[in-house]
C-alpha cells in the first residue's frame, strides 16, 4: 500500500467552523471525507490554563496535500495558533485506497478534480 495516506486532525472553535473549513477542504478535492467529534480541551494559553469545548475535525487526505489544507486553514479558523497534523496510516483497505485517490486530488494517482 502507499504511504501517502493520512489522517489530517484539527481542533476548531466551534461546529460551524467547522462545518466551513470541511465543506471548502471537500470542495477543493484537498480531503475526501470529515468527520466531526465534539470535545472538551485543556491547555495552556499565554499566561495561563484555558478549557474550552471544541469541535475535533478528522479529515481523509494524502499527504502530499497537507500544504494546501494548511493554507486554507489558515484562511478560515478563527484562532491565532492552530494545530494542524498529519497522522500516516499504516494499512487501508484497498477500495478506500481506490476511493481516496478518486476522490482527492491524487495527481499522482492520476485522479482529476
Amino acid at each position: 500500500m502507499p504511504t501517502n495516506f493520512v489522517q489530517m486532525v484539527l481542533t476548531c472553535g466551534s461546529w460551524q467552523e467547522a462545518q466551513k473549513i470541511a465543506d471548502r477542504l471537500l470542495e477543493t478535492r484537498l480531503i475526501a471525507c470529515a468527520e466531526f467529534v465534539a470535545i472538551k480541551s485543556k491547555y495552556h494559553w499565554k499566561e495561563g490554563l484555558e478549557e474550552a469545548d471544541e469541535i475535533k475535525l478528522i479529515m481523509e487526505s494524502l499527504h502530499e496535500n497537507f500544504a494546501g489544507v494548511e493554507a486554507e486553514v489558515a484562511k478560515l479558523h478563527s484562532y491565532e495558533t492552530f494545530v494542524l497534523q498529519a497522522i500516516p496510516l499504516v494499512s487501508l483497505s484497498a477500495a478506500a485506497v481506490n476511493w481516496w485517490q478518486q476522490k482527492t486530488n491524487a495527481n499522482s494517482q492520476g485522479a482529476t478534480r
